[in-house]
């Protein structure tokens, strides 16, 4: 998108960040300082006032912006108004507001204020010179609608929103944006800028692009915080096409009262009618290629259109009532929920439902997915060859056979659920397709990453040997799909602990994809990430990282940094950063990834909350653990809601919230929690599974920790009887100051043997 010149004619009333210096030939101003603001130059002047980047002296040193009245401006309606807006915009207090420092009276007795100096650019600037895409956009407007609120919630419409008086400047590396000049249209009786209209029966308080119809109605006074409603929703537009409701050319060319009919009575384009129908420059307004522009253009029809163009309604009683109602319909926008701005049709709703909950909608569909998937491939096979069409039919059979209950007392009164259908499908593809192998393998390996992915590793492993095996020996070990199928198989060796098993095949199948298929494919990509991520559990994190600092640049410039596989990267990352000690950097990867999973994929998605633990867990190694246990017990709730309390994920959090009652002394809620997921684990994965190793060593060096020794030995004993505990934490036992108090104790020395045995055996 690209910038728009801020529309008007004269220089604006407002705090912006370009100063100017004093013309040459000019005398100096008749006040070098005001108190203890020394005035360094003029950066805004308007019809009454002047705003002048000034240094204050005392208490602090620092930057503000100075505002006085000029000389001869001063009457006493005037410096009456002025002084009462300075004491309400002192009231407000919000991040998103250029906050009012000071105040008071010149030695000529003019007010002034001293105000926060915005080193910013326009919201709209600032979008195009940093390329934010639209969820990004959204998030910044969000903001500037809070801002506007909180002024409402004071008592102040604003009455002048506009790009130029909301910028945006980076705090602490985050962009903020900055609302400025708020209430001063109101505070005066004359004209305030070059940009700003009036006549002599009444002021048009306003800029006339992002004035609403009954500003431009100069017999109401009846103004509320709907008026700021509709500037917003011109900001909005302007946001998302890059262009206004009504051009300032088509504005200010014709006469007065045609320019208020229009406000008042012409319906502008909706955003996406107004870009696709761009037609100005090859790469349109928008300063996007056409493909991408209509790309946009799908993205802004539906809810964005129907968001905008409620906040731009004539009559304001079909507005959004407030700021806050316009942001919240952007939020539900953001997280693929119904918006009130649409009307809630049947099929609308049933969208926005599996946008919301797609894991769920997977599993729920997993046998229709398959059957339309099985299906369509078919008949596509079965045009090529025929030998295809015999496929095809023996497919259909298949699936005839796999989706119905030929006897109904088979179901002996059960409702058949998704699991047993998945169940009942492997078994099937593996005795029902043995006459065609590729396809087997293809079938396999679909219902076993489903398997995998509903965290069923036992069920998942031997399809994927299967489909790895069969397509090796008919496609050769060093086709794409050969190649995937291994990249699958280590996955799932990975989610399973097997680190050792997992080195030799996968470095063979990262070189063999790199001279098959390229270093930037796909399936090459996938393998140097499973690489890194072995070595990382092998405890080489130094070597992991070289390799997923590659990776990632390599999918930021193919993907973009917000593609999940490079999200994937960057928390990988920070696990080997994490692994080295190098905490403070990893921190800041966390929030990274925090905050772009939260952005695209939405703050309910397993993703944002697994990056959300994480972020949780580095905190608490850190030692910062009551904020980590904020973080856990914010998110448990919906893990086990959208995951489900089984679920590896879910488990492993729990593991973390643990760790944060560890770190605060709390040592009964640690073991608490501990149990109870290790009883959830053994009963769904079974005793010796890895999360189950994980949980005992935890519940071990809980119990050592608050100085049980025979609780801690029971648990280390049952640890031996189940299969040992994970090979990093066979590691750590050596050095895990946990576990001082048992050091040189007999029975834990030998117990802590026996587990080096199982690690060695296991290796």
């Amino acid at each position: 998108m690209s910038e728009q010149t801020d529309v008007g004619t004269g220089p604006p009333e407002a705090i912006v960040p370009a100063a100017r210096e004093t013309e040459p030939g000019v005398d100096p101003p008749a006040f070098p300082s005001i108190g203890p603001y020394r005035l360094l130059q003029v950066i805004g002047e308007g019809g009454i006032g002047q705003v002048w980047l000034a240094e204050q002296l005392t208490p602090v040193r620092r930057q503000v912006a100075v505002k006085v009245i000029k000389a001869g401006m001063d009457t006493k309606e005037v410096v009456a108004r002025f002084e009462s807006e300075r004491q309400a915009l002192a009231l407000m207090d919000h991040p998103a507001i250029a906050k009012v420092l000071d105040g008071g009276s010149t030695l000529e007795g003019r007010p002034y204020f001293v105000m926060e100096y915005v080193p910013g650019i326009p919201i709209n600037g600032h979008c195009v010179r940093h390329k934010l895409c639209t969820a990004e956009r959204l998030a910044l407007f969000v903001e500037v609608c809070a801002g506007v609120q909180h002024a409402h919630q004071k008592a102040i419409i604003h009455r002048d929103l506009k790009p130029s008086n909301v910028l945006v400047c980076f705090v602490d590396g985050k962009a903020v944006p900055k609302i400025i000049d708020f209430g001063i249209a109101k505070a005066i009786a004359h004209r305030l800028t070059d940009k700003t209209l009036f006549t002599e029966v009444g002021a048009m308080i306003g800029t006339p692009e992002y004035m609403s119809p009954e500003q431009a109605d100069l017999t109401s006074q009846d103004i509320d915080t709907r008026t700021d409603v509709y500037s917003l929703g011109v900001i909005l537009y302007q946001l998302l096409c890059g262009e206004l409701p009504f051009g300032s050319q088509e504005l200010r060319s014709c006469s007065y009262e045609e320019m208020r009919r229009k406000l008042r009575e012409i319906e502008p384009p909706r955003p996406s009618a107004k870009l696709a129908a761009n037609t100005q420059s090859p790469e349109g307004t928008t300063g996007q290629r056409d493909s991408e522009r209509r790309k946009l253009t799908q993205e802004l029809q539906g809810d964005l259109d129907a968001i905008t163009m409620k906040a731009l309604e004539k009559d304001r009683r079909r507005r959004y009532d407030t700021p806050s109602e316009l942001a919240a319909d952007i939020r539900r926008y953001l997280q693929h929920q119904t918006v009130a701005a649409r009307p809630p049709s049947r099929v609308y709703r049933i969208q926005k439902y599996v946008r919301r909950h797609r894991l769920g909608v997977l599993i729920a569909s997993a046998a229709f997915c398959l059957l339309a998937a099985f299906a369509t491939m078919m008949a596509f096979q079965a045009r090529r060859i025929a030998r295809e069409a015999e496929a095809s039919r023996r497919v259909a059979d298949f699936m005839e056979g796999m989706f119905s209950v030929s006897d109904p007392s088979e179901a002996r009164g059960n409702a058949i659920t998704a699991r047993e259908i998945l169940d009942k499908a492997s078994r099937d593809i593996q005795g029902g397709l043995a006459h065609d192998p590729e396809l087997q393998a293809r079938l396999m390996s679909t219902m076993g990453l489903v398997y995998k992915n509903l965290g069923l590793y036992s069920q998942a492993e031997p399809l994927l040997e299967k489909a790895l095996e069969t397509r090796s020996r008919v496609l050769g070990p060093s086709s794409e799909q050969t190649l995937k199928s291994q990249n699958d198989w280590a996955e799932l060796q990975l989610l399973e602990g097997r680190y050792a098993e997992v080195e030799p095949p996968s470095r063979e199948t990262l070189k063999m994809a790199r001279d098959r298929l390229g270093p930037d494919h796909a399936v090459t990509l996938e393998s140097e990430s499973i690489v890194a991520r072995d070595l990382l559990m092998l405890g080489r994190a130094t070597e992991a990282e070289q390799h997923l600092r590659e990776l990632l640049e390599k999918q930021r410039r193919l993907y973009g940094a917000d593609d999940a596989r490079a999200i994937r990267s960057t928390n990988n990352l920070a696990n080997a950063l994490s692994h080295q000690q190098r905490f403070d950097e990893a921190v800041v990867l966390r929030a990274e990834v925090v905050e772009r999973t939260r952005r695209v994929m939405g703050p309910d998605d397993p993703r944002t909350l697994s990056a959300m633990a994480n972020l949780a867990g580095t905190q608490a190694t850190m030692g910062n653990y009551a904020e980590a246990e904020r973080i856990h017990l914010e998110i448990l709730g919906t893990q086990r809601r959208v995951l489900g309390p089984e679920h590896p994920s879910t488990l492993l959090d729990v593991q973390n919230l643990a760790t944060a009652y560890l770190g605060e002394g709390r040592f009964e809620d640690a073991e608490k929690v501990l149990l109870e997921a290790l009883a959830t684990e053994q009963r769904v994965r079974g005793p010796s599974s890895p999360i189950a190793r994980h949980t005992r060593y935890n519940l071990v060096c809980v119990a050592a920790r608050a100085g049980k020794r025979d609780r801690a030995l029971a648990y280390l004993r049952d640890a031996v009887e189940n299969g040992g505990v994970p090979p990093r934490m066979l590691d750590h036992m050596r050095t895990d100051p946990d576990l001082n108090t048992l050091r040189g104790d007999p029975e834990f020395e030998e117990l802590a043997s026996r587990l080096r045995q199982l690690g060695s055996a296991r290796k």
